[in-house]
C-alpha cells in the first residue's frame, strides 16, 4: 500500500478532487499555504494499492496545469520599493510524494 501526498494549486483543486472521485479514489483535502508565493494550495492525501499509484499520478498530471503569472517583485535590496518590476513566475502543476505504508486500518 502507498500513501500519495499531492500539493496542488487551489485553482486546480476542484478538478483534481472530481477526477479522483470519478476514478474511485478516496482523498482527504487539506488547505495549505506555500512558502514562496504565500498563495493557497490544497494538499491531497490518497491511500491506494501499489498498482494504482500511476493512475493517481496520471490524474494529477492531467488536471494540474503549469502556467505563468505576473507577480509584484519584493522590495529592492536596499529595502526601498523604488526600482522594482513585476516578475513572471511559473505556478500550478503538482508536487507529489509517494510513501510506503507499513500498516493501514480503517476504523
Amino acid at each position: 500500500m502507498k500513501l500519495v501526498l499531492a500539493i496542488v494549486s487551489n485553482d486546480d483543486a476542484a478538478l483534481v478532487n472530481n477526477s479522483l472521485t470519478k476514478a474511485g479514489f478516496q482523498a482527504t483535502k487539506l488547505a495549505t499555504t506555500g512558502g514562496f508565493l504565500k498563495s493557497g494550495n490544497t494538499t491531497f492525501i490518497v491511500g491506494t494499492q501499489n498498482d494504482k499509484v500511476d493512475r493517481v499520478i496520471e490524474i494529477l498530471r492531467r488536471q494540474c496545469s503549469r502556467r505563468t503569472q505576473i507577480m509584484p517583485s519584493t522590495s529592492a535590496p536596499d529595502g526601498t520599493m523604488y526600482g522594482t518590476y513585476p516578475i513572471e513566475v511559473t505556478v500550478g502543476g503538482a508536487t507529489v510524494f509517494v510513501l510506503d505504508v507499513d500498516r493501514f486500518e480503517k476504523l
